[in-house]
């Protein structure tokens, strides 16, 4: 016997976790339905390894208070650095310059896998995730980013979320513009996009807090501010929300600076025909009035507090044009939405960004009602492949967050249930008899049967627990009589479960024997079939 005070702690590192067949079960099924959404659009899988070198990560990560700056790393014999991705796009733009000559441009594709964050572990946050991702790489236009903004509502529908959910839209350059309106120092700007992609979590007063002195949370800990003044901070805090700003600015054609004043709904009466003078965008189609049009008044006021800043009125025109795909492929207001408070806080986005938000009400750990929140997002990264390259590459795409989508799906009833397993266990009551016992499963296995002999040397009561813990849809049970009369006792373990909640009694139980019955050997198969579980496990995974 080992010696106790040498065992080792089974222990699982913090910010990690195990995964049961039932849990991968259902996220197997999740990740099937996404994949035909994906391949609908025409998009193809590819995948890359979990390592690359440290070089081609490239330092991105929202977070760079941890050791090697969020990631895990580790240096080779060769002395060069290596790191577990810390998501699937920057290693998609490593794959696409190294492989530039034979892929086709665009370059549609999905990836899922495991990333890896270095970061302080908690409720829901974890150092090991796994993401599902979709890109196209060498499109810049505007109609690229609005695809990948349906093709993340047309998968939230094919999941059974519809009406649940809302794609947020929003620019990194109209971010720019307000962060060039309010006059932030651009070696500030990163930490104030951070700042600001911490509104879910924090609220106003805290991002408030964040861009100026900074904060200290439950705990203690203080997070040191980004050293804004207050009128800077009340700047960038006003794309959050709308008010009632009744001047807009916009850019003439000659560049100068043009307004408009009035009510919300003559502005863009005459931001609308401005526009299609302009650049032939315009605003043709609406979803009820102006004034009811959430996307229009965002823009509206994002534009306000953009002053005129011409990088904002470019990501203003952007998201327009978005808009108007939305509106023309029918996805309405309640699907997707123009949004100027989405931030996402990786760096190397360049243009439109966008997040899935699902819009139920859960209880936090707090005991407070809160909406579910983001299970993904993405946007235009303009400069990642161009790291590679000396030509620009432009890309855009969305990751989603496979366990937390999994989650959410459990939530709303859309996640399957745990399914019977299908599986057939063939007792082992004679250990001389073995090779027989073996004998059956192989008939069966052959049969497209799932099915299993029982290798344990417990006797018959632990037998029947074991395939009840295994979640069994059936056992066969042969001894030395049945063996005798070339019969097999076969137990239906569902129907069995199900006939027993209607017995009152020990000796009645045993007088009825519930889904118990006796079969010649050479039916087994075909009786085994008649099994609803063992009949669905068989059409569904073939022989």
């Amino acid at each position: 016997m080992t010696d106790k005070s040498t065992l080792i702690a089974p222990r699982l590192p913090r910010g990690f976790e195990d995964r049961t067949a039932a849990d991968i079960a259902a996220s197997e099924a999740m990740i099937e339905t996404i994949k035909g959404v994906y391949r609908r659009y025409g998009f193809e899988p590819v995948e890359t390894p979990m390592f690359e070198y440290t070089e081609a990560l490239g330092k991105f990560l929202p977070d760079t208070d941890r050791p090697n700056a969020g990631v895990f790393s580790l240096q080779d014999e060769d002395e060069q650095w290596m790191s577990l991705r810390y998501d699937l796009t920057a290693p998609l733009a490593r794959y696409f310059a190294e492989n530039y000559d034979r892929l086709p441009k665009p370059y549609r594709s999905y990836r899922q896998g495991y990333v890896f964050r270095n970061e302080k572990p908690g409720p829901g946050r974890f150092r090991q995730f796994m993401q599902f991702d979709a890109d196209t790489v060498g499109a810049a236009g505007p109609e690229a980013d609005a695809e990948m903004c349906m093709m993340m509502a047309d998968t939230m529908d094919a999941l059974g979320l519809a009406g649940k959910y809302v794609v947020r839209v929003n620019s990194r350059k109209l971010l720019d513009g307000v962060m060039d309106a309010a006059q932030i120092p651009h070696f500030k700007r990163v930490e104030t996009l951070r700042s600001l992609d911490k509104f879910d979590k924090f609220g106003e007063d805290g991002v408030r807090l964040l861009l100026t002195s900074g904060r200290k949370d439950e705990s203690g800990d203080f997070t040191k501010g980004v050293g804004l003044s207050t009128a800077q901070a009340d700047v960038l805090l006003s794309i959050f929300s709308p008010g009632n700003a009744y001047r807009c600015s916009y850019l003439r054609p000659d560049g100068t600076i043009g307004y408009f004043v009035g009510s919300p709904d003559e502005i863009i009466n005459n931001w609308d025909s401005v526009l299609k003078a302009h650049n032939d965008i315009g605003l043709a189609k609406f979803f009820g009035p102006p004034s009811q049009n959430p996307s229009l008044l965002a823009l509206l006021n994002a534009n306000v507090a953009c002053k005129g800043a011409a990088v904002g009125m470019q990501g203003i025109a952007e998201l327009l044009a978005m808009l108007r795909y939305f509106q023309d492929s029918s996805y309405g207001e309640n699907r997707i939405r123009i949004d100027p408070s989405v931030v996402r806080g990786l760096e190397y986005y360049t243009g439109p960004v966008f997040e899935i938000e699902l819009t139920f009400p859960v209880t936090n750990e707090k005991g407070q009602e809160v909406v579910f929140g983001s299970v993904g997002g993405g946007g235009r990264y303009d400069g990642l492949v161009s790291r590679f390259r000396s030509e620009p590459v432009p890309a855009t795409g969305f990751s989603i967050g496979v366990s937390r989508l999994a989650h959410a799906l459990k939530l709303t009833g859309n996640l399957p249930a745990e399914e019977n397993s299908g599986l057939v266990v063939v007792l082992v009551l004679d250990r001389d008899q073995t090779a027989r016992y073996q004998a059956i499963v192989s008939r069966l296995r052959n049969a497209g049967i799932r099915a299993e002999m029982y290798l344990g040397s417990s006797g018959m009561n632990a037998q029947m627990k074991y395939a009840n813990r295994r979640n069994a849809a059936a056992v066969v049970i042969e001894g030395s009589n049945e063996r005798e009369a070339g019969e097999l006792q076969v137990k239906d373990l569902v129907a069995g479960a199900e006939a027993a909640k209607n017995i009152a009694d020990n000796a009645e139980w045993k007088a009825e024997r519930p889904g118990q019955f006796t079969v010649k050997d050479a039916e087994l198969v075909e009786k085994l079939l008649t099994i609803p579980a063992v009949a669905a496990w068989v059409g569904k995974n073939g022989k």
